[in-house]
């Protein structure tokens, strides 16, 4: 059954143009089902103001997992989250994280899910620079450097046009001798770093690790997994649970949800435990 609250609903500029037909249906659900208030901001300074203007309203983010990130970053940097409860309508190709959290990817079910569902407390990692990572958070690979781009070759159509320098190209390949094809990137290496849960040394620097992984865990915890390289027969992965990580050692770059960031010499992430709440499926009657 829908309720009355009134909605505030701020539709993604990208989700607009990648799938109106979405955006359209899930207006019509939400406009149908309570009083709603759409927003069309064009950037994100918009997309803020649009989020600080709500007054009582409960904010819902038509858009993809970055929109949703958005969101509870700006809240979170506001200090609000602990009072605004946020509801998604995901619309556009990056929706992992929003599957991963429970959010109907269709348009019709996720309108129905902010009309009819139930908003549940999530736990936030939350790092020293205060951004913030909603699902998962990696650290793959030393980065390999790229290796130099060459002059990009006339297209048939200039060619056409100024068949002047078809006739020059060929003269001067012929004078001159091909310089040699770019070597190939260097493949990614192992990073050294130092994993600390909760104070604890889990690697350190002297033993190469393939990646780090820091997951969601039980409430007000996260799971932690370093891959170490394997010599000879496989590592096994080294794992703990802690409410505190930190990273430190040669400069590394990590992807927290869609977003990587970086290069760092150090970061700490902390859990805030049910630190933002999110509008879900209300669960079905037991056994069905």
């Amino acid at each position: 059954m829908a309720t009355s609250d009134q909605l505030l609903v701020v539709i993604d500029p990208v989700a607009r143009h990648s799938d109106g037909e979405s955006v359209r249906i899930a207006k019509d659900v939400l406009s149908a089902g309570a009083a709603t208030k759409v927003c069309l901001p064009d950037g994100p300074e918009e997309f803020a103001r649009a989020l600080d203007r709500r007054g009582s309203r409960r904010p819902v983010v038509v858009g993809d997992d970055r929109a949703l990130l958005r969101a509870v970053t700006l809240l979170h940097r506001r200090r609000e989250l602990g009072t605004t409860g946020l509801s998604l309508v995901p619309v556009g190709a990056a929706l992992s994280l929003a599957r991963s959290l429970g959010v109907p990817t269709g348009a019709v079910a996720a309108a129905r899910a902010v009309l009819d569902g139930a908003e549940r407390r999530l736990d936030l990692l939350v790092d020293d620079s205060d951004g913030v990572v909603l699902g998962d958070l990696r650290i793959p690979s030393a980065a390999s450097v790229p290796s130099g781009q060459g002059t990009p070759p006339l297209t048939e159509e200039a060619s056409a046009v100024r068949p002047w320098l078809r006739v020059r190209q060929s003269l001067v390949r012929t004078l001159v001798a091909r310089p040699p094809r770019p070597a190939a990137p260097p493949t990614p290496g192992p990073s050294r770093l130092r994993v600390e849960v909760d104070g604890m040394t889990l690697v350190d620097l002297d033993q190469p690790v393939e990646g780090v992984s820091v997951l969601p865990g039980d409430p007000g915890v996260a799971a932690v997994e370093v891959r170490p390289v394997s010599v000879g027969a496989e590592a096994a992965p080294l794992s703990a649970v802690g409410r505190r990580v930190t990273v430190s050692g040669a400069d590394f770059r990590y992807r927290a949800d869609c977003v990587v960031s970086g290069p760092v010499r150090t970061r700490t992430w902390v859990v805030r435990e049910g630190a933002w709440g999110l509008t879900l499926p209300a669960p079905g009657p037991s056994g069905l």
